[in-house]
C-alpha cells in the first residue's frame, strides 16, 4: 500500500471514529468494562525511532487475539478507550478520542486509526499534566465503566508541572487506576538527566489504586509484548500476581504492583532538571 494510500485510510478510520463518538454523546452513558486512557510519552527524549516502535507496538497489541479476547470476556464485552501523546505540562495531544471497542472489527478500525504520521516531539516531562489531563478526559465522555484507567508510559521522571505524587493521589481519590510502563531505554546523550531505578520512581510516584501495576521495560524489544500483556491485564481486570520492585531479570518482564513501594524522592525529576539548569547557566 502507498503511504499516500495509507494515510488516506487512516484518515477515513479516524474520521469514522470521532463521528461515531460525536454520536453516542448525544445518547445516554453506554456501560463498559473500562474506560482506558493510554497516555504515551512524547517528550523530547524521545528518539523518532522510539516513537515509531511506540505507536507500532499499540497498533499490533490492538491486532492481537489475546487483546480482543480479553476484552470480548468481559462482563460487558466492550471498552472505551482513547490514545494520547503527552509532554511537558501543556502539551497534551488526543491522537484517537474515546473509542468503543467490543469486537476484532472495532480492534483492527482504532490500529488502523492509530497508523498516521506521528507529530513532532516537545519538550520537558510532566507525567503529572498527562494524569490530570487524562483524569478530566472521563467527565462526559458517553461511557459509564465499571474501572477507569490512565496508563502513563514514559522514559524519565517527572520535570515540569505540579508533583506527580499530588496529581496522582487526586487521580486514585477519584476512583481512577493509574497503571505505568517505565521505560528504561534511554541513551547516553540523555543519561544525565534520568533518575536511578526508574522502575521504583513509578512504583513509589505515579501509578495507584486498587490493583495498579507496572511493568518495565528495560530494552525496546520487550516494548511489543509489553503492551500486549498490560493490555490484557488492564482490558480484562486482572490482578497480577506480586513481584517485588527490586525484580532484575533481563530475560523477563515483571509486573510490578503499586503496593511494593520502598521509599523513593518523587521530586528527583525536578531537582535533576534545577541541577542542570544550574550548570548550564554557570558556564
Amino acid at each position: 500500500m502507498s503511504s499516500r494510500r495509507k494515510a488516506l485510510c487512516s484518515f477515513l478510520s479516524l474520521a469514522a471514529l470521532i463521528a461515531s463518538f460525536e454520536t453516542r454523546a448525544l445518547a445516554a452513558d453506554l456501560d463498559v468494562d473500562v474506560e482506558l486512557v493510554l497516555a504515551v510519552d512524547a517528550s523530547r527524549s524521545m528518539e523518532p525511532f522510539e516513537q515509531k516502535i511506540q505507536r507500532e507496538g499499540y497498533i499490533a497489541a490492538f491486532r492481537r487475539k489475546e487483546v480482543i479476547d480479553a476484552i470480548r470476556e468481559g462482563v460487558n464485552g466492550r471498552v472505551a478507550i482513547t490514545y494520547v501523546e503527552w509532554a511537558g505540562s501543556t502539551v497534551q495531544r488526543i491522537i484517537i478520542p474515546w473509542t468503543l471497542v467490543d469486537s476484532a472489527e472495532a480492534s483492527e478500525k482504532l490500529a488502523d486509526a492509530l497508523d498516521q504520521p506521528i507529530p513532532s516531539t516537545q519538550s520537558r516531562t510532566s507525567i503529572s499534566g498527562a494524569i490530570d489531563f487524562g483524569s478530566s478526559l472521563f467527565d462526559n465522555n458517553g461511557f459509564k465503566g465499571m474501572r477507569k484507567v490512565i496508563d502513563i508510559s514514559g522514559d524519565g521522571a517527572n520535570n515540569n508541572g505540579r508533583p506527580v505524587a499530588d496529581a496522582r493521589n487526586e487521580a486514585v481519590a477519584k476512583g481512577i487506576v493509574v497503571n505505568g510502563l517505565p521505560l528504561m531505554t534511554r541513551g547516553d546523550f540523555y543519561s544525565d538527566w534520568a533518575v536511578a531505578d526508574l522502575d521504583i520512581y513509578y512504583s513509589n510516584c505515579v501509578i495507584g489504586g486498587p490493583g495498579a501495576f507496572m511493568i518495565p521495560v528495560n530494552s525496546w524489544d520487550q516494548f511489543p509484548e509489553a503492551v500486549r500483556r498490560k493490555l490484557v491485564l488492564e482490558l480484562a481486570g486482572k490482578t497480577p500476581a506480586v513481584q517485588k520492585a527490586d525484580w532484575r531479570d533481563a530475560g523477563k518482564l515483571p509486573v510490578i504492583l503499586a503496593e511494593d513501594k520502598p521509599m523513593y524522592d518523587c521530586l528527583s525529576g525536578e531537582r535533576i532538571w534545577q541541577r542542570r539548569m544550574q550548570d548550564w547557566e554557570s558556564r
